[in-house]
């Protein structure tokens, strides 16, 4: 039966995940009348938080900070105080790691926190282009660092935004987690560009077009609806070049990436009501043979937390998604954002 706007529910496969995705109109209110209800950010005083310019002391060790050896910095990154992987203990080799049925490494890695202000109140979509690029750069530098350890084979930038998408402090920060091993969806996923890398001789990624997804577009970068979008409003910040690693941004093209990461959180922020949100940087493996470099591409992806995970999500891997792609790149498009902003 067809939803009450004619529209029937299709199932879609992510190309890039290689995983279903359902969309349901009948599930879902007008694409235009989605507001987040959460609150944002948790509570968080200034005069507690360890992130504020003057706090440093409140800290886990810093590993570096933007200006290099300047009191007055604009971006800190530290170890984080609370780590999910330990960089003090001997990683694990083939010759000497302690390893069940092929299932138990030690927990080696690192587990990284970027302080992206010093300033307690402003968040990311605040910051002006140039400052956003710092970011990123930031983010370039800490991974070629982690680059030389032969042990680390995959490094996961990511952001939560808000209480409801994970964040414990509100203060703008994002993590990165760099492990010794390539996690299943990062293997899913090369697997996935690879076999249509084998079909037609193309990169997955470089072969999206469609103007229906499409939300912006740089010179060098576009902002779209993926065609297979999981969850509702997620947003694609794409290069148009093809690069498998994202550390090989450079810093012109990084101000370019800010500008549209800025856009999409403003539009994000003004049609969605601030909501919470997750944001990933997905990229290639840091040690790989090379033959992953032609199918491989990386990307950002912004997921505004607006509809919680069920059973049956769980239960399948098979997500539904209330909002066609097309419906959700067409309001964002329409979102103004004024030019103060």
């Amino acid at each position: 039966m067809a939803s009450e706007s004619g529209r029937k529910p299709e199932l879609r496969k992510d190309l890039v995940s290689n995983h279903w995705v359902i969309f349901s109109p009948a599930r879902a209110k007008r694409p235009s009348d989605f507001k987040s209800k959460a609150p944002a950010n948790p509570d968080q005083p200034q005069h507690q938080c360890p992130f504020c310019i003057g706090h440093e002391h409140l800290c886990a060790p810093e590993i570096f900070r933007v200006p290099p050896d300047n009191p007055d910095w604009k971006i800190r990154v530290i170890q984080n105080l609370y780590p999910a992987l330990r960089r003090d203990i001997q990683p694990s080799s083939s010759h000497n790691h302690n390893l069940v049925a092929n299932s138990v490494l030690d927990g080696f890695g690192f587990h990284d926190v970027v302080i992206e202000t010093p300033l307690h109140s402003l968040q990311l979509g605040d910051l002006s282009p140039q400052e956003i690029a710092q970011i990123f750069l930031a983010h370039k530098k800490r991974i070629e660092q982690l680059a030389n350890h032969e042990s680390i084979k995959y490094v996961q930038v990511f952001k939560n935004h808000g209480a409801s998408a994970g964040a414990s402090l509100s203060h703008s920060h994002s993590q990165m987690l760099a492990l010794p091993i390539i996690p299943p969806i990062v293997s899913t996923r090369l697997g996935s560009t690879k076999d249509y890398f084998d079909q037609t001789g193309k990169c997955c990624i470089c072969e999206i077009q469609s103007e229906d997804l499409l939300i912006n577009a740089s010179t060098n970068f576009i902002s779209l609806v993926p065609y297979a979008a999981t969850f509702p409003f997620e947003i694609w910040i794409v290069p148009r070049y093809h690069s498998p690693h994202f550390h090989e941004l450079d810093a012109e093209k990084a101000v370019e990436l800010g500008g549209l990461l800025k856009l999409m959180l403003r539009k994000m922020s003004l049609q969605l009501n601030d909501p919470p949100f997750n944001f990933m940087i997905h990229t290639c493996p840091l040690h790989g043979d090379g033959s992953e470099l032609a199918y491989t591409h990386w990307f950002i992806q912004i997921v505004p937390q607006l509809t919680g995970v069920g059973g049956f999500e769980i239960g399948t891997g098979c997500y539904i998604n209330p909002v066609f792609p097309e419906d959700a790149a067409k309001v964002l498009r329409e979102v103004i954002v004024p030019e103060s902003e």
